[in-house]
């Protein structure tokens, strides 16, 4: 509904390997995307997923002005953060840096059960990572965050507990992308559909 270019509406996660290719704006995700959260955006809090843009800047002051004359961006960063409501093993591995889950079939007289480590180790895991909801353009159109590199950088603190929804705090952090196809898309890009298909 207009006006398209507010958007009060949830965005869903996928992440892939690094090296996968987005999905075209107008197709969904296939091949290696795997959605975070089991019911995707319906595990997510309230809170939603927030996209976060942070910098540091140094600026020039002359000794002869009180104002700046200048300023230069020393660091940039792009954070995508939500809190998952999903405690499925295959759902908290990814905040624990991907590590491998066992599975253990049910047997005569002992259950099934799967398990996972708990320790990360030293190496971090890199993905892909797609940001989906709507456009700004126009309805059922689609937009969508594509971020070629990234680790989950936060800091899970699952509270369990009486008539409230355990959640992983995840945040992914991006990295550089060196293949980049421009200076401007290291981190990658913000694609939001804008016309429909020609037939």
């Amino acid at each position: 509904m207009e006006p398209y270019e507010i958007i009060g509406a949830p965005y869903t996660l996928w992440l892939a390997p690094v090296g996968e290719a987005f999905p075209l704006i107008d197709a969904a995700p296939a091949g290696n995307w795997i959605k975070v959260g089991t019911n995707g955006d319906r595990n997510y809090s309230d809170d939603g997923v927030t996209v976060a843009h942070s910098q540091s800047l140094e600026k020039a002051r002359p000794v002869g002005s009180t104002g700046p004359v200048k300023a230069w961006r020393t660091e940039e960063d792009l954070m995508i953060r939500l809190s998952l409501w999903d405690m499925t093993l295959e759902q908290y591995a990814k905040a624990l840096n991907d590590v491998e889950i066992t599975t253990t079939a049910a047997g005569s007289g002992t259950a099934g059960f799967k398990a996972m480590g708990l320790s990360q180790g030293q190496e971090v895991t890199a993905y892909a990572l797609l940001v989906r909801g709507i456009s700004a353009y126009g309805d059922g159109y689609t937009g969508q965050y594509e971020v070629p590199r990234c680790y989950q950088s936060g800091n899970p603190e699952p509270v369990l507990t009486k008539g409230k929804p355990a959640a992983l705090d995840l945040e992914f952090t991006a990295l550089e992308d060196l293949n980049a196809s421009s200076d401007a898309e290291r981190f990658g890009r913000l694609v939001m559909q804008h016309q429909a298909p020609l037939a």
